[in-house]
């Protein structure tokens, strides 16, 4: 009986019981990630999670590419829309990532 780790939620790809899209887990592996090492990435995910990941992506794999290329697209037209963080504010995040990195 074959197992299912990839569901489609709301219009997007994501691991079975789990926040972490296949979109995710996918773009490490075609980065060269290793599956453990994607593993340590997502710890929430287990490692039969991730290789039914990559097979689900290498089963179907023309359909996967072309999701994820308009996944990017979506992103990238969302990047071009945003409106930029007003300096005061971004001069307050700034200060304090500079304070909690250093108490770490």
């Amino acid at each position: 009986m074959a197992r299912e780790y990839v569901e489609n939620r709301d219009g997007g790809y994501y691991m079975i019981g789990s926040r972490v899209s296949l979109e995710s887990v996918i773009c490490l592996f075609l980065d060269g990630a290793s599956p453990e090492t994607i593993v340590d990435e997502f710890p929430t995910l287990s490692l039969e999670q991730v290789y039914g990941a990559i097979t689900f992506y290498l089963a179907d794999r023309a359909k996967i590419d072309a999701y994820l290329t308009e996944s990017e697209g979506l992103w990238e037209e969302a990047r071009k829309n945003q409106t930029p963080i007003p300096r005061p504010l971004r001069e307050r995040l700034e200060r304090a990532r500079r304070e909690l990195t250093s108490h770490a």
